[in-house]
């Protein structure tokens, strides 16, 4: 082993720890050096879950750092084998042989609990063990981290910002929770000398606790995974302790209405963003146009690049965080308006001809009640069909059973609600057995919502080829694999 690999491996190995269904790592960044923290050239890193969107992009960003990378995963998919194709290999399996015999460090998703097959040979062997947002908080140290946090739209933020910094040619390196093709996927390494890394920070399991950003925006607060909070005030208290790892040299901008308890008292430039009028940077929408004031002077102004105010919202985040960083208003209005968006988050994937007519197809990540009800009227208003029929799957049984009526309350701009079953992620079975999708189907009918329970996903599909009608659009939302409906009924269209 190499002395710089011994310097890594003997600081991670004192520091790391694993206990039941958590893998932590003591907080030391203020005793270590920056070369400490940041040295992966030559380490050997292997990432158990490699084929979700942000393991594949962390995998993406150590390699460019000069370390060796493999991975493995359940599925064979199409992330998997670009990695496969891009020299990272991947095994689909996940066995204690899985880990490979020189591994200096195992990577982990924050679904691997502490008893899968790697995590245990990674304790038999005494190899370091990190989650994703531990490494990729360690990776922000020496560099200037952006990172995006708040309940809802923080992959679409990231995914603009990151394409106005390349329009700006300003090099950024990035991981985004989602597929946006025009940025070239979900991850990227900068070409050149920039130090610009730009993430997601989920406040999951209060994973965000572990970034060292030197900017950041918090685009929204709500109640959400309450499996993990207590309350909607934990959830705030976990947002401020994210705001104060912000260095007083860093900035943060806030959304204008959750100001108050998350900013107090931090040492950084704060700015707000908002469509009131005093928030510093005031968003207004007139149908598709958006204008974007600082303090009461207007500074620039676009068309809208997807429908509905939360997304002029998101772009004008974008667009200030962008600012910030050197990309001139001239540069950012024409690359913010050629923006076309990532896949399922608001994903046209196109008009089908079926035998009674022509049908717009739209897939949709949304998971939470804000979440659908937004996007459920801004498609409404953008597109006007004659009748709006949402697939809805919800995710995870304690989110439902938490916020059920809130779901309940949140589908007032469709016309017809579909609900699969519930899908199960990491629940308990006790959980499971708490609530089930009849539960917000009955609630939905209350409200006169013309709804009903379906399975499994192929009835689904031959229902809406059934019942759709010329002008319909149909929406498929849900955090699962609630996609494939949309998918196979796109493949029945007679064009």
């Amino acid at each position: 082993m190499s002395h710089d690999r011994a310097i890594v491996r003997n600081w991670f190995g004192m520091c790391a720890f694993v206990c039941p269904n958590l893998v932590t790592i003591c907080d030391m960044s203020e005793l270590i050096s920056e070369d400490q923290a940041m040295q992966l050239a030559g380490q050997r890193l292997h990432f158990v879950g490699i084929g979700g969107c942000g393991m594949s992009g962390l995998a993406r960003i150590a390699a460019g750092r000069g370390a060796t990378c493999t991975g493995s995963d359940m599925t064979d998919t199409q992330v998997v084998r670009q990695l496969i194709a891009d020299g990272i290999p991947v095994v689909l399996t996940q066995t204690a042989e899985s880990v490979p015999p020189d591994c200096d460090m195992l990577v982990i998703s924050a679904a691997i609990k502490a008893d899968h097959p790697e995590v245990v040979e990674a304790n038999h062997r005494n190899i370091p063990i990190l989650k994703y947002a531990q490494l990729l908080g360690r990776l922000m140290i020496g560099h200037t981290g952006i990172a995006i946090a708040g309940t809802h739209g923080k992959s679409t933020t990231t995914s603009m910002l990151c394409h106005l910094l390349i329009q700006a040619e300003l090099d950024p390196s990035f991981i985004v929770g989602a597929t946006c093709a025009q940025i070239g996927g979900g991850s990227r390494v900068a070409t050149g000398d920039s130090d610009l890394l730009l993430a997601e920070a989920c406040e999951f399991d209060r994973s965000f606790h572990n970034f060292h950003p030197t900017h950041a925006a918090i685009l929204n607060v709500e109640e959400d995974h309450l499996d993990i909070y207590k309350n909607l005030d934990d959830i705030i208290d976990a947002f401020h302790v994210f705001a104060q790892k912000l260095p007083a040299t860093g900035s943060l901008l806030i959304h204008h209405d959750v100001r108050t308890r998350i900013a107090a008292g931090l040492s950084c430039d704060v700015q707000t963003i908002g469509f009131a009028p005093l928030a510093d940077w005031q968003v207004l929408v007139n149908g598709t146009s958006v204008v974007l004031k600082e303090h009461g002077h207007p500074v620039a102004q676009w068309s809208n690049p997807m429908p509905g105010e939360h997304m002029a919202f998101n772009a004008a985040v974008a667009m200030v965080l962008a600012h910030q960083r050197g990309a001139t208003w001239d540069q950012l209005v024409p690359a913010i308006e050629s923006f076309r968006g990532l896949d399922r988050r608001m994903q046209v994937l196109g008009d089908i001809k079926l035998q009674s007519g022509t049908v717009k197809l739209i897939d949709d990540y949304g998971h939470h009640p804000t979440e659908i009800d937004t996007t459920l009227r801004a498609l409404a208003r953008h597109y006007r069909p004659k009748r709006l029929i949402c697939v809805f799957q919800p995710h995870q049984h304690s989110r439902t059973r938490f916020l059920l009526e809130q779901f309940a309350a949140s589908f007032s701009a469709a016309d017809m609600v579909i609900v699969p079953e519930i899908y199960f992620v990491r629940d308990s079975e006790a959980e499971r057995q708490s609530v089930s999708s009849q539960d917000l189907v009955e609630r939905l009918r209350k409200q006169n919502i013309d709804a009903m329970q379906l399975d499994p996903f192929e009835k689904i599909t031959e229902h809406l080829a059934w019942i759709a009608r010329d002008g319909d659009l149909i929406v498929t939302m849900g955090a699962g694999p609630v996609w494939q409906v949309s998918h196979a009924l796109a493949k029945q269209s007679t064009t």
